[in-house]
């Protein structure tokens, strides 16, 4: 396939990445869219991340409709304003995607072209247009792994100036650490429509049942145990993720090869990549802990699943537990969720630190191309700003509830989110607060502060390719030593 990047906006017939779901904020689907530090270090990180994409982001394409903007041409007629947006498919997303027309489109006139993309689909695709300097999104979804590089090498329009002048948007209202991760020396790269810790959700109900209490702080020893004690025919003692990608298996084994005292690269002296450590005893310890637990108490099909997965099997009632993103128990305790109310929630498993949860935001991002980035803006500050946290609580099936939280302190004042979250929401602002973004693990590692993945552009490639080798031990298909050795090769060629 021909990965070649074209300067031009294309507007036409095309064919989609994989798992693309079109939405036009005229509602109905289409067939659309897919659509400052020194200049030496700024350089370095482009050839970092240009190494990365080569290595292993799959050329994928996607086609829009409408009429072609290209950068620095006039900006768009009030009345023909319209914007392509690349956004994750979770359900926080597709109920704005449903309620934009309603509560944007009417109001504004700009017509928002959504492209629902899988996580790593997403990740694959928004890195290569940004990276290859294209226009085929206006404004795209990133996270905290992505923001501050992308950042650093001026991929991205920093939207302090926007946020700051914007009185709607209410910058000061955004929690610090969220904020804080999203920018570079206080530039702003990326505003947060939800961010999460990660902590570990369980059945009370069954708990209860089988006469078992989990701790408020457990040990990945103490969940094993009680995920083995309560798994059964008919539910699961425990959903992890065992899907492919640094994301998705990468992210929740990452925290637990961090709190069992491994880590995937030393660290230089200079904070660039030092000796891979994949081969050393605490990571084959922490590997063969996951994939043995997964293989005695864990959930069907799990080398195919992820957040998504888990959720579907949790909330139909066969998992016992689920260790996972806290933006998750808004789903669990939503108006619509079969086990609401059944639930308890406890911080993220130890072992060899105090804490070990992540930090993570899904955010929205202008891409230093876009064509009118003051449309982009006008679109972000609505989805998300309070003004759209507020209104959708009504509107959206899952209630208050499932609003997107981890934000905005305002978010946690409202009557209506205190009493829907109240199981929740102090859980999971203690474990935004706990988590060790700046130490996670024992060790130092390379790059910017990160919890469930390191922080330099290499990861992306080697948590893949590795991550494919663990999650074929999770299916059974190759043996713990030999994913271990695979992955140690992967990790080398990328020392400094």
């Amino acid at each position: 396939m021909d990965c070649g990047h074209t300067d031009e906006r294309r507007r036409g017939n095309g064919e989609r990445p994989a798992g693309t779901v079109p939405i036009t904020s005229h509602g109905h689907q289409g067939a659309h869219v897919g659509n400052t530090h020194n200049e030496q270090h700024r350089t370095g990180r482009r050839a970092a991340w240009s190494v990365a994409l080569a290595g292993g982001l799959l050329c994928a394409t996607a086609a829009v409709v409408g009429s072609a903007t290209s950068a620095g041409a006039t900006r768009p007629a009030e009345a023909d304003r319209e914007l392509n947006v690349a956004i994750v498919g979770n359900p926080q997303m597709e109920d704005i995607a449903s309620l934009t027309p309603e509560l944007f489109t009417a109001e504004t006139g700009i017509t928002v072209n959504y492209t629902v993309l899988e996580e790593g689909t997403l990740r694959e695709v928004v890195t290569r247009d940004v990276g290859a300097g294209g226009e085929q999104f206006d404004v795209v979804m990133i996270g905290m792994y992505e923001t501050p590089q992308f950042g650093v090498n001026g991929w991205l329009v920093d939207l302090t100036p926007y946020a700051t002048a914007d009185e709607t948007y209410a910058v000061d209202d955004l929690i610090p650490s969220v904020r804080s991760g999203l920018s570079v020396e206080d530039a702003m790269y990326a505003s947060p429509f939800y961010a999460e810790s990660s902590f570990l959700m369980y059945r009370q109900d069954v708990l209860d049942e089988a006469g078992i209490e989990m701790p408020a702080n457990p040990t990945w020893d103490e969940v094993a145990e009680i995920a083995r004690t309560v798994d059964s025919d008919e539910m699961a003692g425990i959903c992890l993720r065992g899907k492919p990608g640094w994301g998705d298996l990468g992210a929740s084994f990452t925290t637990v090869l961090n709190t069992f005292g491994a880590t995937w690269w030393s660290a230089n002296d200079d904070g660039t990549i030092g000796e891979a450590q994949i081969d050393q005893p605490e990571f084959k310890t922490a590997l063969e802990f996951y994939t043995g637990l997964l293989a005695d108490a864990g959930e069907d099909d799990a080398a195919n699943a992820s957040f998504n997965e888990c959720l579907a099997q949790y909330r139909d009632g066969k998992v016992a537990m689920w260790y996972d993103a806290t933006v998750a128990a808004g789903l669990l305790e939503a108006d619509d969720s079969p086990v609401q109310g059944m639930n308890g929630y406890a911080m993220a498993p130890v072992m060899e630190t105090e804490s070990s949860g992540w930090l993570w935001s899904w955010a929205l991002a202008i891409p230093q191309n876009s064509p009118d980035p003051d449309t982009a803006w006008e679109f972000i500050s609505w989805a998300t700003g309070p003004e759209y946290i507020a209104a959708a609580g009504d509107l959206i099936s899952g209630g208050w509830a499932a609003i997107p939280p981890g934000t905005r302190l305002s978010t946690y004042e409202l009557s209506e989110y205190q009493e829907a979250a109240a199981a929740f929401a102090d859980q999971t602002l203690a474990a935004m607060d706990a988590a060790p973004i700046d130490s996670p693990g024992t060790t130092p590692r390379p790059g910017l502060p990160g919890v469930q993945y390191v922080g330099v552009p290499e990861f992306q490639d080697v948590g893949n390719r590795c991550t494919e080798e663990f999650s074929g031990v999770i299916a059974g298909r190759t043996t713990v030593d030999d994913a271990l050795s695979a992955c140690q090769d992967i990790a080398s060629q990328a020392v400094s």
